[in-house]
């Protein structure tokens, strides 16, 4: 990929996240986050969410699948952050998507002297961002 063929506003592709209970389940072992308002329906509705919600960092994670798939690289991400605005609740489906979260990733911003782009995501549900600011930095090659 060169640096000079990209264009600011670009869009870089588009991903839907089909997110289920097991997912979670999967999650909560790989990273030791075992919140019960990951698993726990009834916990998760006492503490006044709509229901069990995903991780977070599961969230960001999957999101930037997005960047890491286009730049073919995952060692190319320089710095990934963003802020978590809502919750993704997961309906408890026998393990169907509970949540489908959508995906899109642009190109914010060009650095030619470091090499670098900004790709900025919009991630939502439902049509509501779940994630703001969400921005990876790559470099490229």
């Amino acid at each position: 990929m060169n640096i000079a063929e990209l264009e600011v506003g670009a869009e870089i592709g588009t991903s839907t996240l089909e997110i289920s209970r097991v997912d979670l389940i999967k999650y909560a072992g790989a990273s030791g986050d075992f919140n019960p308002i990951h698993w726990n329906e009834r916990f998760a509705r006492e503490v006044e969410l709509p229901g069990v919600i995903a991780h977070g960092m599961f969230t960001m994670g999957a999101a930037v699948q997005l960047v890491t798939d286009w730049i073919g690289d995952p060692s190319a991400v320089v710095s990934y952050g963003t802020r978590f605005t809502k919750p993704v609740p997961v309906a408890d489906l026998d393990g169907a998507p509970g949540a489908v979260v959508e995906v899109l990733g642009v190109i914010g911003a060009l650095d030619a002297e470091a090499s670098t782009a900004r790709i900025d995501l919009t991630v939502t549900l439902d049509g509501q961002k779940v994630l703001v600011k969400a921005q990876v930095l790559v470099r490229i090659t």
